[in-house]
């Protein structure tokens, strides 16, 4: 079996409403969607983030896999990135996550050719019902993507507080994760007294605050949050020194989208990093990576924003790997449509199944692809963010 073609399209992937965040309104995610095609008629599957890997893989990375054996991933790695060190040196995470939305195609070939779902490739699966979080946050008002149905999103702390009881009533929600990162840290923290008051001590809370607070406002927001039962607060600050001066003040467990193993080991912070497994340049090297944190006894879990094909390998992995104890992130349940006919994923007490199809499990909606292709031609990159001089729209910023 021989590659004989890839293809990397770039689409818009929106939410159904744009979530509140330090850095404004996010309306959804630009993606790559890869295509290994073979000449035995397998098509393996994988996703990247941001629309920038679909040029890479189609202009360099691409052409040099075609004729090449699928099922040596080893090999192809080589191909694609012969100097590992070297391109992670120069910080290419480009090039590094390009290549593995390819890698994560090749392993979706392998568990077809083979007949076999992805974690039973990986080692055999150590539970089947992967646990996710629900998010919430403060939200604008939707579609982002024309046709969809219009969705009046959470403007206050009380209508935020109304969504997650929802969740829990409907879809048998307990475990919650929600954007703690307003201008105002009190608009933030009435979000969490009132989903508390209303929920009960028996939910979890995570937070997630994308490095929004200095120091000395992370400082005085520890109380509070401690005394609300907090669970783990990502990114309260800015860097992860700043981490290491917080956790003098806070009992908190903290996590990061910060890779670096041998810094977290170094500063004793963060407790958990969250991350996918293009960032480390596959499936293969996730594996890897999260026995390192294994061993560093830094907790691991994956971070949400990808359709049903980036979603299938996180369940796959879930599956797999026991290092993986806490819930992932998930906007699923935010998520109004998918470009695979499974999707979306979505909760149900807390947990999703893993797919039983050969490889991934997940099967190329083409209309959807193209689709969601066709926005990102018409609109470019979905980075849109909210326009304070016209309150409820929305304006895409330039490319730099």
């Amino acid at each position: 079996m021989k590659i004989r073609r890839i293809t990397a399209t770039p689409i818009n992937f929106p939410l159904e409403a744009p979530y509140g965040w330090v850095f404004g309104e996010l309306p959804g995610f630009s993606q790559s969607i890869v295509e290994v095609e073979t000449d035995e008629g397998i098509t393996g599957l994988g996703e990247a983030s941001g629309a920038g890997a679909a040029t890479l893989i189609n202009d360099v990375l691409g052409p040099r896999l075609v004729g090449h054996d699928p099922i040596d991933i080893a090999g192809a790695e080589f191909q694609c990135l012969p100097f590992w060190t070297s391109v992670q040196s120069i910080n290419d995470m480009g090039r590094i996550a390009a290549f593995g939305a390819i890698e994560m195609a090749l392993w979706d070939i392998r568990g077809k050719a083979w007949k076999q779902p992805l974690y039973q490739l990986l080692g055999g699966a150590v539970r089947k019902d992967i646990p996710f979080t629900d998010y919430f946050s403060l939200r604008g008002d939707g579609p982002i993507l024309a046709g969809l149905p219009a969705v009046r999103g959470e403007k206050t702390p009380e209508e935020v507080a109304d969504y997650c009881v929802m969740l829990h009533e409907t879809c048998g929600t307990t475990f919650f994760e929600g954007k703690f990162s307003t201008p105002d840290p009190a608009e933030s923290l009435r979000m969490l007294e009132l989903i508390r008051k209303r929920l009960g001590d028996k939910i979890m809370l995570r937070i997630d605050s994308n490095h929004a607070y200095s120091l000395a406002t992370a400082r005085r927001l520890v109380r509070p949050l401690e005394d609300l039962g907090v669970r783990n607060w990502e990114d309260p600050v800015g860097t992860i020194e700043e981490m290491r001066e917080l956790r003098q003040h806070c009992s908190i467990p903290f996590s990061t989208h910060n890779l670096d193993i041998a810094r977290a080991m170094e500063l004793r912070v963060p407790d958990a990093i969250v991350g996918n497994p293009t960032l480390v340049g596959g499936i293969g090297r996730l594996m890897r990576f999260v026995g390192a944190c294994e061993h560093a006894r830094i907790d691991f879990w994956c971070y949400s924003g990808d359709s049903g094909i980036g979603s299938a390998a996180y369940l796959h992995l879930c599956a797999a790997l026991g290092w993986i104890r806490e819930p992932n992130q998930s906007l699923f349940r935010m998520q109004p449509v998918d470009i695979v006919q499974e999707g979306p994923f979505r909760p149900r007490n807390n947990t999703v199944r893993v797919p039983e199809g050969h490889g991934l499990g997940v099967t190329l909606d083409r209309a959807m692809l193209q689709r969601l292709h066709q926005d990102f031609l018409d609109h470019g990159p979905m980075n849109k963010y909210h326009d304070p001089a016209r309150p409820g729209t929305y304006r895409r910023l330039p490319l730099n």
